[in-house]
């Protein structure tokens, strides 16, 4: 039949094709490869007898009936994913998905939660856990709670509020290690004599020990006792069991500063340039619980 739509398979590769004007970020994101992606493609073209994209010295980009059925694909295959996350929440507008890192969501969110879930009783929380944003279905989540720093290009879709700014950031441990290891007497001597949590982390930006002793003007020498990851949950972790010394987001820690679970090691701060960001699916429509926890995480915090 003539009139036979194609399938939803092409019209995906072609949507994020489309949207990033990359057949390799799109297979990305589809977990298919680059040519995978640019077969799907070639199938679509063939059926509508139209060429949807041109090669030119910048890359690759929409020809005019492209730019034209993506507008009509992109808002068609958005409405079918949130009917369908909406069909799969069992019709329960009372449920509220909120997506997170695995970090935030541990060391914070669930912190907070039990304060919102006091004001709002008859709000079902589901908290999803996606380290990268850039990774989220929009269907499948109602807002997101990450950790943003500057020159970090926003998930496209998304739009963000900062939930706190004027973030500091020190150098903290927990009194257990204190009792073992003795007082931290000066900034030298944290790097001879302590043991320093080191992140690595190609994917978050994470603040550096140094870049924060140079910003601060303290002299610099690399560690000798470091204990590395590349997961920023799993040192704080080792942080609270006493196992070293790690750089802390004051605000973000604030329960565990506050408890006295982790105390300042060094009476010194750094303004943070990242802020903890509200991230809300740009043309989603807002239900009560997304209103309620947009007006309290933003109010509160």
């Amino acid at each position: 039949m003539r009139d036979a739509l194609p399938p939803l398979t092409s019209l995906s590769a072609f949507e994020a094709a489309a949207r990033y004007c990359s057949f390799t970020q799109a297979g990305s994101e589809l977990n298919l490869s680059q040519s995978a992606v640019s077969r799907q493609i070639k199938r679509l073209e063939a059926d509508l007898g139209r060429l949807l994209f041109e090669r030119h010295y910048e890359g690759l980009r929409l020809t005019p009936a492209g730019e034209q059925y993506f507008r009509v694909v992109q808002g068609l295959l958005r409405e079918l994913r949130d009917e369908t996350a909406r069909l799969r929440r069992r019709g329960d507008d009372r449920q509220l998905t909120l997506a997170s890192s695995p970090t935030i969501a541990s060391i914070w969110l669930a912190r907070q939660l039990p304060d919102f879930q006091r004001a709002y009783p008859d709000i079902e929380i589901r908290i999803l856990t996606v380290e990268d944003p850039r990774r989220l279905d929009l269907a499948e989540f109602d807002l997101g709670i990450y950790y943003r720093v500057p020159n970090e290009v926003d998930p496209p879709g998304l739009l963000a509020d900062a939930i706190f700014e004027h973030e500091m950031v020190s150098a903290v441990c927990s009194p257990i290690y204190l009792e073992r290891h003795g007082k931290v007497i000066d900034a030298k001597q944290l790097l001879t004599s302590h043991n320093l949590m080191v992140v690595e982390d190609h994917y978050h930006d994470w603040l550096t020990w140094e870049t924060w002793y140079r910003e601060l003007d303290l002299d610099w020498q690399a560690p000798l006792h470091t204990l590395r990851a590349n997961s920023f949950q799993l040192l704080m972790n080792a942080t609270l069991a006493g196992q070293g010394v790690t750089l802390g987001w004051m605000r973000l820690l604030s329960a565990e500063l506050d408890q006295g679970n982790l105390v300042q090691a060094l009476p010194f701060t750094l303004p943070s340039k990242g802020s903890l960001s509200l991230l809300t699916p740009e043309h989603r429509h807002l239900t009560d619980p997304m209103r309620a926890f947009r007006h309290w995480v933003l109010s509160t915090s």
